[in-house]
């Protein structure tokens, strides 16, 4: 059986990760799957445990970290919230032909680059910072400091853009969800 590719997708928090990602699991007609993070933070209004993260106890997290099962982790914004990959369901997954999708941060996808050169890393860009603003404010689910703290991540993550293999625009989501399908497809034979 052929390998799978390991696909590395970033991009600032309001951006539309998780609605392209959707998308392109709907769409792409590759044998993609989304790597399920690990999260200590609480779901947020309509998230389902195994579907958009596994929320777990700082403590599970800590173990699991401890043990060196994690691909890649870190603590986000300061607030002592994890975030992790771990690295069995992703090799398994490899091993057994599955494109793998890894939505992740810049400092994750640093850490996964490591272990895996020959990942495929796709930067989401906003149209702006503005309009990536308008977004988070229209979630309604952070107050003025939090959308505050997450813009300035943001402008840090924008910065490091250029480190990524791919970068995309995401200004309207069939389009972009068509455009990473097709950077995607140009690696079936590699």
């Amino acid at each position: 059986m052929t390998s799978g590719k390991l696909v590395v997708l970033s991009g600032p928090s309001g951006v539309g990760k998780s609605t392209l990602v959707a998308e392109l699991l709907r769409t792409c007609e590759l044998p993609l799957e989304l790597s399920v993070s690990w999260t200590t933070r609480p779901p947020r209004q309509g998230e389902i445990d195994g579907v958009h993260y596994r929320f777990v106890a700082p403590e599970t997290f800590q173990t699991e970290r401890q043990s060196g099962n994690f691909l890649e982790y870190c603590e986000v914004f300061g607030r002592g919230i994890w975030y992790g990959t771990l690295l069995e369901p992703v090799t398994t997954g490899l091993k057994a032909g599955k494109w793998i999708i890894l939505e992740i941060d810049v400092e994750g996808a640093r850490q996964v680059v490591q272990a895996f050169p020959d990942a495929i890393t796709l930067f989401v860009q906003p149209e702006s910072v503005e309009e990536l603003e308008r977004r988070l404010r229209a979630r309604n689910t952070e107050n003025d400091a939090a959308i505050a703290r997450r813009l300035e991540v943001a402008r840090q993550e924008l910065a490091a853009a250029h480190w990524y293999t791919h970068q995309v625009v995401n200004r309207e989501i069939h389009a972009c969800v068509n455009s990473i399908c097709d950077i995607l497809n140009s690696y079936r034979d590699h």
